[in-house]
This record gives structure tokens, sequence and C-alpha cells, in this order.
């Protein structure tokens, strides 16, 4: 069920819309750069000699 918006639907609805762009790019972002932190940490803990566990 979609709600009448009248004259403010465009504004609304691209407001939603970059939230939602913006919200995913954060996820994204976030998650590349955790697995590129987690590499680093694995290539420092390898030159260290230590290993997982």
């Amino acid at each position: 069920m979609i709600p009448d918006l009248g004259k403010y639907a465009f504004s609304v609805l691209t407001a939603y819309g970059a939230s939602i762009t913006l919200l995913a790019g954060l996820v994204v972002m976030s998650l590349w750069r955790g697995a590129r932190v987690r590499r680093m940490l694995r290539e420092v803990e390898r030159r260290q000699g230590r290993t997982d566990g």
C-alpha cells in the first residue's frame, strides 16, 4: 500500500532513494575496508611468524 504523497512525491521519493543509496554505499565500503584490513593484518602476522589461533 503506497501512501498518496501528492505534490511532494518527487521530493520524498528522491530523499528515500538518496538515503538508501548512501546507506548501501556505507555498507559496501565498510565490508571492503574490513577485508582490506584483514588481509593487511594476516600479512603482518605472517611476516612476524605468527599463525591464526
